[in-house]
């Protein structure tokens, strides 16, 4: 096997979604891009497929029609070193039409799902100090944009404080 890869089957705006993705993350890329010309089940100037890079991992994408749509059981997860990354990227994420939900959730415009949380996240969830993880756990449910302080106090066990 050479590797796993998402793909994103957008109902008739992968183009736009991917482009603008591109342009929302820090070292991502548009790799390749065939529109369509007519193949059976994509119209003609439509994406016949799309390959993208975020972070190093490559997406692809098509425009599949109105019988496809995300979900929110499927999100893509996006690791940010500083509070500043988790703040832009999910800004220009809601800035599509989008939406900030809880936990640091983002649906984009495109009706897409992404978790921009910190790159800690799995060590802190993981960690074999269950009480960190619960009081970090706590914390988050009560989040709706990641306040990556807050977070850091919680794994420590140090009060929180007002702000965010």
């Amino acid at each position: 096997m050479k590797g796993v890869n998402t793909f994103l089957m957008f109902n008739d705006r992968a183009e736009e979604a991917v482009r603008f993705y591109v342009s929302v993350f820090p070292r991502a890329r548009l790799v390749d891009l065939v529109i369509s010309e007519g193949e059976p089940g994509i119209p003609a100037g439509k994406v016949h497929v799309a390959v993208f890079e975020i972070g190093g991992q490559e997406f692809y994408a098509t425009d599949g029609g109105p019988d496809f749509e995300f979900a929110m059981g499927t999100s893509i997860w996006i690791n940010c070193d500083t509070q500043k990354e988790i703040d832009d990227i999910s800004d220009a994420l809601i800035k599509s039409g989008g939406e900030q939900l809880d936990c640091g959730w983002v649906k984009d415009g495109y009706g897409m799902f992404w978790q921009i949380v910190p790159a800690k996240m799995r060590d802190w969830m993981l960690t074999d100090d269950r009480a960190s993880a619960k009081r970090v756990n706590s914390a988050l449910m009560k989040m709706q944009r990641i306040d990556l302080a807050t977070l850091e106090r919680a794994a420590k066990g140090e009060p929180a404080m007002a702000g965010r």
